[in-house]
């Protein structure tokens, strides 16, 4: 079998995994994706979409459908959790929306997920092989090989690594340690009915104080509620996800006011994520391999732009190999230099918006003074190099980019 004849893995069946999936179908390719989980899902709890989320879900064909089960917001809005101040007030209106073509909004991570499979599935070309976990990978010429768990083998004319912030494919190529926060993230919904009426804003909100915050906005048409409370741990964190307990949050905010407070009282159950990321690097294409999403670049969440990110990483490379002529070592190196100096910006800027978000002392009263009588119109400006990405200039084009005739 030629090489052009065979699929393209990806691994990795999250948000990204079938985003670079159904970028590439319609790009006309195979596409199998070889996912570790039992079956397809999303664990977790709401997202933050940003209008470059909704340009990307147009460029894959999947607008409509995620906009169907998104929660518009009306402002983005920052308060103080010790003293009710308000800090900063955007507003997400029609005006927003006429500045950047889209709009902001909230939404269930499991909702995108589906939005996403809906489209790969009614676009077809596409396999999952769920209970694949991928061990080792090799290349040869133009086939890419990888071995999973079970001794199975899978072969490929490329290779996307779409595996998360654990990932295996970057694991194997560049080998680099991930950079623990120390910060400890606890995720929960809400039902409507048992959420605080005086919090119920069509907003997302988020209250900052010393080494914490917290956030809260709508979900799934205002019936339910997401809740996040992040803290600098006194432990010393290993990166990963388990069961959490009231009593440790307790333990955090015992300074938030009590508005801010009633958020920790709420769920039943909770999921403790210790964050990490990791830096950025200048090179995550190697041969017909190549990285995306939460493998290429690992941020920590405090500018909302995690999966933003990775459906604009699954944009660029169809919009890459299309404008290669779908040669794949030309494709996969611009796709990477449009790629690399955006992402690394948006990994430093969370790590430096954490630091804004936790201030304390006379930090917190220059953060509390920041964004005073700032106009709407100077958010937007401040904004444009984050929520202006469009598919039509996403690749970074020079004369170092052309295709040789």
């Amino acid at each position: 079998m030629r090489a052009s004849d065979l699929p393209v893995l990806v691994v990795g069946g999250g948000i990204g995994g079938v985003a670079a999936a159904l970028s590439l179908a319609r790009q006309g390719y195979a596409v199998k994706v070889l996912e570790q989980a039992p079956e397809l899902g999303e664990i977790g709890a709401g997202i933050q979409l940003g209008p470059n989320a909704f340009a990307a879900f147009d460029a894959l064909g999947i607008g409509e459908l995620a906009r169907g089960r998104a929660v518009y917001t009306d402002e983005m809005v920052m308060h103080d959790a010790l003293d009710e101040r308000l800090i900063g007030l955007i507003p997400t209106d029609e005006a927003f929306r006429a500045r950047f073509g889209n709009p902001y909004a909230v939404i269930h991570r499991a909702d995108i997920h589906t939005s996403l499979l809906e489209g790969a599935r009614a676009h077809g070309n596409i396999e999952t092989l769920t209970d694949t976990r991928i061990e080792r990978l090799e290349q040869d010429g133009d086939v890419v090989t990888v071995f999973d768990q079970h001794g199975n083998d899978y072969k490929g004319q490329a290779l996307i690594g779409a595996d998360g912030v654990k990932s295996v494919v970057r694991q194997h190529y560049v080998g680099d340690p991930a950079r623990v926060s120390g910060h400890v993230v606890y995720r929960a919904v809400v039902e409507k009915n048992e959420f605080p009426e005086d919090l119920r804003w069509n907003a997302a909100s988020i209250w900052v104080g010393p080494n914490y915050h917290l956030v809260h906005y709508p979900l799934r048409g205002g019936e339910q509620y997401n809740v996040v409370v992040t803290f600098h741990s006194r432990e010393t964190e290993e990166w990963g996800v388990r069961e959490g307990s009231r009593e440790e949050v307790q333990s955090y905010y015992r300074d938030c006011c009590p508005r801010a407070h009633q958020l920790i009282d709420l769920p039943k159950s909770w999921k403790r994520w210790a964050t990490a990321d990791r830096e950025p690097i200048g090179q995550w294409t190697f041969g017909r391999a190549t990285l995306l999403g939460d493998a290429a670049h690992p941020t920590l969440q405090y500018i909302a732009q995690g999966a933003c990110m990775a459906l604009e990483d699954a944009v660029t490379l169809g919009e890459a190999l299309a404008h290669c002529n779908h040669d794949w070592p030309s494709a996969l190196q611009l796709y990477e230099r449009s790629r690399i100096a955006r992402t690394a910006r948006v990994v430093l800027s969370a790590r430096e918006m954490g630091r804004i978000f936790h201030a304390k002392g006379v930090e917190r009263l220059v953060r509390n003074d920041l964004w005073k009588g700032r106009s709407p119109e100077r958010f937007y400006d401040a904004m444009e190099w984050l929520y202006g990405w469009t598919v039509d200039r996403c690749l970074a084009l020079d004369d170092a980019t052309a295709i040789p005739a």
